[in-house]
């Protein structure tokens, strides 16, 4: 069966068709493992983006500012614990809500006459098994109805590391928000019920398991967890059948979305009512033989930063008090009290007024972490930079975008909604300048009149207004984006060059 495979991360994205069988690939991995050669080519190398479109330059990467300061940046970093955002993601009551309010306890963030305050007023609304999700459920509608509706926010600390958690919508109706959460994102860990019928709920056509993956693979999210929830339901009592068959089930879609099922994959049993194998072992489930989910994702390696880069912050989110709030994660650079910083695309110059990282007010912020600047009056993705550096704006720019799910054929004059880092857009597409071979991944003669579903395009798309972004070359975070229409995610994609 031939499998489609996209690979959207930080070393080069490719998108790219292997035919190889599912047993194939696993001899291979087994024959990567044992050569380690150091000197081999990883397949983002073989099929360098030059090679797959020859005629497109990409635009000239912007020149980071010259800075005498790159030593004292790199020691007040290491002095501070290492910020790390982890998305939750997963379909509606796989229990995402629930797992991260247990974790909030387990870590001292949420203290135990909070929670039984909960669990009182959960159980006068016949919701007992709620109360753990309301940590991060603060709304009353979200309560009421027991859907999460915006990103959930929380934050605690291990002793090598800071986490933030994002707790993400599940319901399809709440994509968009889910999509914010996810281009925030270092770190993804998707829930799934391993009760029996709601597995197969989530993950069929129409459940969400499938699509919040994909989309934070195309957010940019390297390491994916994956938390078999609620295995101590009646129906499956720690069953490792059970757990194997749902790992079983979801490996082959994790290839073809992209994932290296031995490098990037992690599955945990875990029971988010009880707390079993999120902080301790569970001694009750002797098959499992790794770390419980805080350990393993406090020892995973530390993300690579571009700490000395230029300043790029995409603003999430705004709100008023005594001022203008900008709340967003800091994608490369520093920022610091008083500094003159200019907004992107309107050019407006802004004086930094106060800081506050993780809540916390701060001189200083760094690379990684979350934080709230008190300016003048901006908008939801726009993008604070320096007056040295500006980041590109444009309209009109070329990309390679592959569609994942249309029932008809595509034609230039089609409009969709791109979402892309914060910044959410309805573009055109202009036309197309030729399309992807997936075997070669060389780009054919001639151009295609139309495209249709499992085809990658190279296409000149037309934004109403002008946006913040870059070419993935230059800036990935900035450069990866997803194209939705009629509340279906369609296409994903890079953007090649800005016109």
């Amino acid at each position: 069966m031939n499998v489609f495979t996209l690979y959207l991360d930080a070393t080069g994205p490719e998108m790219t068709e292997t035919v190889e069988d599912e047993e194939e690939e696993e001899e291979e991995e087994e024959k990567e493992e044992e050569e380690e050669d150091i000197s081999t080519p990883s397949p983002d190398e073989e099929l360098s983006t030059d090679n797959e479109v020859e005629p497109i330059k990409p635009t000239a990467s912007p020149s980071p500012p010259t800075s005498k300061k790159k030593e004292p940046v790199q020691e007040e970093i290491k002095s501070k614990k290492e910020p790390v955002n982890v998305v939750f993601i997963g379909h509606v009551d796989a229990g995402k809500s629930t797992i991260g309010g247990h974790i909030m306890y387990l870590t001292g963030q949420v203290d135990k006459r909070t929670l039984e305050k909960y669990e009182r007023e959960a159980k006068e609304k016949n919701r007992e098994s709620w109360y753990l999700s309301w940590a991060l459920d603060t709304n009353q509608e979200e309560r009421d109805k027991g859907k999460t509706v915006e990103v959930g926010r929380a934050s605690f600390e291990t002793d090598k590391k800071h986490f933030t958690m994002l707790d993400a919508p599940g319901h399809k109706s709440f994509v968009p928000n889910m999509i914010g959460g996810a281009a925030q994102a270092d770190l993804a860990v998707l829930v799934i019920s391993a009760r029996k019928g709601e597995f197969e709920t989530g993950f069929e056509r129409g459940g969400q398991t499938r699509e919040h993956t994909m989309l934070a693979k195309t957010a940019g999210v390297k390491h994916l967890v994956v938390l078999v929830n609620k295995m101590d339901d009646q129906t499956v009592n720690w069953s490792e059948e059970r757990f194997e068959e749902c790992k079983e089930k979801l490996l082959p879609f994790m290839r073809k979305v992209g994932f290296h099922t031995k490098k990037d994959l992690h599955f945990i049993p875990v029971s988010g009512i009880t707390g079993a194998n999120l902080k301790v072992p569970f001694t009750e489930c002797p098959w499992y033989k790794g770390p419980p989910f805080i350990q393993f994702i406090d020892d995973l390696p530390s993300l690579r930063r571009n700490s000395d880069g230029p300043l790029r912050m995409p603003v999430m989110d705004k709100f008023k008090d005594m001022g203008t709030i900008l709340l967003g994660k800091l994608e490369s650079g520093k920022i610091e009290k008083g500094a003159n910083l200019i907004i992107m695309p309107n050019k407006n110059a802004v004086e930094v007024l106060q800081i506050w990282v993780d809540d916390c007010e701060s001189d200083t912020a760094f690379t990684g972490e979350n934080v709230k600047l008190k300016v003048e009056d901006v908008l939801p993705g726009f993008v604070v930079c320096e007056p040295t550096n500006l980041c590109h704006t444009c309209k009109v720019f070329d990309a390679q975008i592959v569609i994942l799910e249309h029932k008809s054929i595509i034609c230039p004059g089609y409009s969709a909604v791109l979402h892309i880092h914060n910044a959410v857009e309805e573009v055109q597409i202009q036309t197309f300048i030729g399309l992807i071979d997936k075997k070669t991944g060389k780009r054919s003669k001639g151009h295609p009149r139309f495209i249709k579903q499992d085809q990658i395009a190279i296409a000149r798309l037309e934004a109403q207004e002008l946006f913040c972004l870059e070419s993935f070359n230059d800036f990935p975070q900035m450069g990866r984006f997803t194209l939705r229409d009629e509340g279906k995610t369609i296409a994903i994609g890079k953007v090649l060059k800005l016109l």
